[in-house]
């Protein structure tokens, strides 16, 4: 017997199947992982096929020498989710499989949690002397079921543990112990379904792919929890995807409640132990549900009933580092292999989403109206160009403030928005124009006063703040920006006496800090909450009335094709937070730019009105979705060999506009608009292209760089962040 084997290192010399012999003795199954040798070394592999017949010369192949586990840990499916992956997003073999492990069981540092605990023995008649108080009650302790080594042990001390023992009385034993990612208050909050909600489950029957187009409010989550309940009445399973950690507190708390110990968590938050146990639950059918972020698109799990990705229109669903994939992708492949529905949900559908649905790819379903009811709290905007000209130079309108003030008084609480973290976004010399920038990373250091630091937010470096200027000595420093601790800062200075929060990256990087701020802010009144866009969405707490949208423009004007289509999504998942309940909302939104069209239609939550807006521009502009955007990313620390690199492909690719003509609408070769990121520097071909030839041109174009790339090179389809 032979089997096919893909060595468990992400380098592409070895994207490839080697072939090795299995021994005699061992029982040997596809999907399981195993050592081989490989030159001099013991290396890990997974087995991706036995066969009876070898390709090469058998005299010259190697044994596998062991098998790291007795089961197969890649099922079927993974692997043909494997051969996909491979082909449509250009990813090495290995850099997929390892996807469908926990990290550090792949790498050996995490396994069952193994308790010792101790056991009445049946039948025996206790002789133990009055004087013995620790055995007698370690006796009464166990008759009220079994108790860990660790506790009795500590409590009465391991010697009587062991007299115990031996006299037949109790008996040790060990049992595998589950690691929970964290304890939380169940909510099996039922509902009864208004008519649109019943109109929506009615639709969703058939395999094929749903488009959810609800407004914030609308019951979505109730939606997707029918969907899952009859999944699992079928005797299915489900999957479930979220774009943010902060969501999944709320999230797991709904169901929870509804489904219990069926569902599993997945994603980055969770200790090597909890990761390890929530994947084997799964794994193993335990858990039945998978919830979590981008990665748990991979759950092990079979026989899916259905697919669900809330927030659908979310860019952390695309994969920006290594192995860079599409979940949408992905999430399609697996449901057409489990002939199952895919829901995608969104108060703010991607373009390319809405767009799928208006051509009858997807199948449209609507939810124009708040399940309760209640009308969209209105948006009042503030000219901040009149706040300057009135005098004031604050970052806080006249109108945020009054408003903000009224809440305090009727002990409500209103959520602050700044899609910015830290106090300033740089620090300059304002006499010589020197910037305080990563010496990784060719960005601007962003100051955080809490710390006294000025930190890289592509690699996380630290520096020490300026107090002069290093190129002339200056001590005139000008502070970028605003951001969330700046804010917090500000509002504290204006009402002491109110609790304010921040929930960013900053204040959310230990563990469970996402749900002990969503719970202190819930159970404060009044109460503020700044933050990122992790405060956006998926959000529900009745007693907030206002949001406060601090700076509208931030991202209305980057150089992307997709700005002010994330400006308008933003600003409608952020004011959707308000009025949930029975406690009328307002926002108020902050802008520069009053009069941009998006403004306008935002404040309205016209998302179809936008949309023709938005997709005449595209389609005018040649953008995605009526083309695709291909950006082939090189990297390496060595400037000059990655450009030399650059120049190689460049010139070959350049050949295929003589071949393909008008379907190449654009090409140019250039650096990254971030140079330098972790002291790797960044170069980049960019293409538009007609859809006609699309896949073609890619595939040819993957050709010419896997042929000559020595360095590190990345294929993104119509990429999401484009610096």
């Amino acid at each position: 017997m032979f089997a096919e084997i893909i060595i468990d290192q992400d380098a592409k010399a070895l994207d490839k199947v080697f072939e090795y012999i299995v021994p005699d003795d061992m029982e040997l199954q596809v999907g399981m992982r195993v050592k081989v040798p490989f030159g001099k070394r013991q290396l890990q592999g997974f087995v991706v096929k036995i066969k009876d017949n070898c390709d090469y010369n058998s005299e010259k192949l190697k044994k596998i020498c062991e098998k790291i586990e007795d089961f197969a840990v890649v099922k079927p499916e993974m692997l043909e989710i494997m051969k996909f992956m491979a082909k449509k997003f250009h990813l090495k073999l290995a850099s997929i499989l390892r996807l469908f492990l926990p990290a550090e069981m792949r790498e050996g540092k995490v396994s069952e949690l193994i308790e010792t605990y101790y056991h009445l023995c049946e039948n025996v008649d206790y002789s133990i002397s009055k004087s013995a108080k620790n055995q007698l009650a370690i006796i009464e302790e166990l008759k009220n079921g079994d108790k860990s080594s660790s506790y009795l042990g500590e409590k009465y001390g391991y010697s009587t543990l062991k007299t115990l023992v031996l006299k037949g009385y109790i008996e040790k034993k060990k049992r595998e112990v589950k690691r929970k990612p964290f304890v939380i208050t169940q909510n099996d909050k039922r509902v009864t379904l208004n008519d649109g909600q019943i109109n929506a489950l009615n639709c969703i029957k058939e395999n094929k792919t749903y488009l959810l187009h609800g407004v914030t409010g609308s019951g979505k989550t109730e939606i997707y929890m029918h969907l899952i309940e009859d999944a699992l009445q079928k005797g299915k399973n489900a999957i479930m995807l979220v774009p943010e950690i902060s969501l999944t507190p709320q999230i797991m708390s709904n169901f929870k409640g509804r489904f219990g110990d069926n569902v599993a968590l997945l994603h980055s938050g969770l200790s090597a132990g909890e990761r390890f146990d929530e994947w084997k639950r799964l794994f193993t059918g335990e858990a039945r549900i998978a919830i979590g972020a981008r990665s748990a698109i991979f759950a092990p799990l079979e026989n899916l009933g259905v697919i669900i990705i809330d927030e659908e229109h979310e860019g952390s669903y695309i994969s920006e580092s290594n192995p860079r994939y599409n979940t949408h992708s992905v999430a399609e492949f697996r449901a057409r292999y489990n002939s199952c529905p895919l829901l995608l949900g969104s108060a703010t559908p991607s373009i390319e989403s809405y767009q799928k649905a208006k051509e009858g790819i997807y199948q449209l379903i609507e939810l124009p109206v708040r399940a309760n009811g209640k009308e969209m709290p209105p948006v009042q905007i503030v000219d901040m160009m009149e706040e300057l000209r009135r005098g004031n130079s604050s970052i806080f309108s006249n109108q945020l403030l009054a408003d903000l003030a009224n809440v305090i008084n009727d002990k409500k609480q209103a959520m602050i928005f700044m899609n910015r973290r830290g106090y300033s976004s740089f620090m300059r010399c304002r006499e010589c124009g020197y910037v305080a920038k990563c010496s990784d990373c060719d960005v601007s250091l962003v100051y955080h006063k809490e710390d006294n630091r000025l930190k890289c937010h592509y690699c996380g470096k630290q520096f020490k703040v300026l107090t002069r200027c290093p190129n002339c000595q200056s001590e005139n420093i000008k502070y970028g920006a605003v951001g969330t601790e700046q804010i917090v800062h500000k509002l504290n200075e204006i009402f002491p006496d109110v609790k304010i929060l921040r929930m960013d990256n900053d204040t959310t990087s230990t563990k469970n800090a996402h749900q002990k701020i969503l719970d202190e802010f819930r159970r404060t009144k009044p109460c503020i909450l700044v933050g990122t866009q992790m405060i956006a969405k998926g959000h529900d707490f009745e007693d907030v009335v206002l949001v406060g949208i601090v700076d509208g423009d931030q991202g209305l004007y980057q150089t992307d094709y997709r700005s002010t289509e994330r400006t308008f999504q933003l600003i409608t998942q952020v004011a959707g937070r308000a009025g949930r309940s029975e406690n009328a909302g307002k926002v108020v939104l902050q802008t520069y730019s009053p009069r941009h069209y998006v403004y306008k239609f935002a404040s309205n939550y016209d998302y179809k009105g936008f949309f023709r807006k938005e997709i005449n521009i595209r389609q005018t502009a040649e953008f995605p979705p009526f083309t695709r955007l291909l950006r082939i990313l090189f990297s390496d620390f060595d400037e000059n060999h990655v450009r030399e690199l650059l120049k190689v492909c460049y010139t070959e690719i350049v050949k295929l506009k003589d071949k393909y003509g008008d379907q190449i609408i654009y090409l140019d070769a250039m650096k990254s608009p971030i140079k330098r990121v972790q002291d790797k520097y960044r170069y980049q071909i960019m293409m538009r292209l007609k859809l006609e030839k699309a896949d073609e041109i890619e595939e040819e174009c993957f050709n010419i760089v896997n042929s000559a790339a020595k360095t590190s090179v990345f294929f993104e389809v119509n990429p999401q962040n484009l610096s």
